[in-house]
C-alpha cells in the first residue's frame, strides 16, 4: 500500500516537472530582427519606407475617392478595384508600421498573439486580392467576349455577391489555417530573422510536427491560389482570341487598353508570389529573401494604384475633374 502511494507520488512529481518544463519553454513573445545593417542604412530605409507607406495610403485612398465621386467610374471593374484598394490598405498597414518600428529600434519584441494576428491579416488580404483579381478577369471576359449581355449579367447584385464571396472565403479559409498554426507547440528559440511574421519563420519556431500544417496549406492553396490563376489564364486566352477577331485596329487597341492594367496587376501579383514562395530558396541569402518579401508586401500595394491611374484615361479624367471642383470651392 505504502509502495503504491510512493509510486503515485513520484509519478505526480514527474508530471509536475514535465508541466513546469513545458510552461517554461512555451513562447510568449517573439523578437523580430528586421534587417541587420548599420544605423545609417536603417535610417535611409526607414525614411524610404515611410514615404512609400504614405504614398500607398494616399494612392489607394485616392482610387476609392475617385471611384466613389465620379459617376463615370461607377462600373463593375472599378467597384472591384475599390475592394483591392481596401485590401492593399489593410496589408500595408499590417506590415509597414511594425517594420518602421523595427528599423527605428533595431528590432522589436512582439507578443506572440500579435504575431499570429499579423500573419492572419497578411494571408487573408493576399488571398482576398487573389480572388478579387479573378473576379475582375471574369468581368473583362464578359465585357469583351459577351458585350451584349454584359450589363445584364454583371449587374450590381452579382458584383456585391462576388465581392462578399471573395472576402468571406479568404476570411474563413485563412482563419482555419491560422488556428491550426496557433495550435502548434512553440518552444523556441523565439527569434524571427525577418521583418514580419510570415509562415516559414513561424513554423521554424515550432517544436511540433508541422507536416499536417503544411499539407493543410497546400490543400487550401488549390481553391484560393491555383484554381483562380488557372481561371485568369483561361479567361484571357478567350479574351485574346475575341480581340484578334475585331476587324478594326482601333477596336483592337481599345479592347487591349481595357485589359492592360488588370493584366499588369495580375502579373505583378503572381510573379512576386511565385518568386518568394515557390522558387527554391537553397543558397539564397536571408537579405535577398527579405528584399523580395519587401517587394511583395510593400511594393505591390503601391504599384496597384499607380498602374490603374497612369494607364487609365477615365481615372485621369476623374482626377482632373475632382481637382477643378476643389479649386472652384
Amino acid at each position: 500500500m505504502i509502495k503504491l502511494e510512493l509510486m503515485g507520488t513520484k509519478t505526480q512529481e514527474r508530471a509536475n516537472r514535465e508541466k513546469s518544463k513545458y510552461n517554461q519553454t512555451q513562447i510568449k513573445e517573439v523578437i523580430l530582427l528586421g534587417f541587420q545593417s548599420t544605423k545609417d542604412i536603417n535610417v535611409l530605409v526607414l525614411v524610404f519606407l515611410f514615404i512609400v507607406y504614405i504614398l500607398t495610403l494616399g494612392g489607394n485612398l485616392l482610387i476609392i475617392t475617385l471611384v466613389s465621386y465620379s459617376k463615370t467610374l461607377h462600373t463593375p471593374m472599378y467597384f472591384f478595384l475599390i475592394q483591392i484598394s481596401i485590401s492593399d490598405i489593410m496589408l500595408t498597414t499590417d506590415i509597414s508600421p511594425n517594420f518602421l518600428y523595427i528599423l527605428l529600434h533595431e528590432g522589436e519584441t512582439m507578443n506572440f498573439t500579435s504575431c499570429i494576428f499579423q500573419y492572419y491579416i497578411f494571408v487573408m488580404t493576399e488571398c482576398t486580392e487573389c480572388l478579387l483579381l479573378t473576379v475582375m478577369s471574369y468581368d473583362r471576359y464578359l465585357a469583351i467576349c459577351n458585350p451584349l449581355q454584359y450589363i445584364y449579367i454583371m449587374n450590381e447584385s452579382l458584383c456585391i455577391k462576388l465581392t462578399i464571396i471573395s472576402w468571406l472565403s479568404s476570411i474563413c479559409s485563412m482563419m482555419i489555417s491560422t488556428i491550426t498554426i496557433a495550435g502548434l507547440d512553440f518552444c523556441g528559440p523565439n527569434i524571427i530573422d525577418h521583418f514580419f511574421c510570415d509562415v516559414s519563420p513561424l513554423l521554424k519556431l515550432s517544436c511540433s510536427d508541422t507536416f499536417s500544417v503544411q499539407l493543410e496549406m497546400i490543400l487550401l492553396s488549390v481553391p484560393i491560389l491555383f484554381l483562380p490563376f488557372l481561371f485568369i489564364v483561361i479567361s484571357y486566352i478567350f479574351v485574346i482570341f475575341a480581340i484578334l477577331k475585331i476587324p478594326s485596329s482601333t477596336g483592337k487597341q481599345k479592347a487591349f487598353s481595357t485589359c492592360s492594367s488588370h493584366v499588369m496587376v495580375v502579373s505583378l501579383f503572381y510573379v512576386t508570389l511565385i518568386v518568394i514562395y515557390d522558387l527554391p530558396t537553397s543558397g539564397q541569402s536571408l537579405t535577398i529573401s527579405k528584399l523580395m518579401s519587401l517587394l511583395y508586401t510593400v511594393g505591390t500595394p503601391l504599384m496597384n494604384p499607380i498602374i490603374y491611374s497612369l494607364r487609365n484615361k477615365d481615372v485621369k479624367f476623374a482626377f482632373n475633374k475632382l481637382i477643378r471642383n476643389c479649386m472652384n470651392l
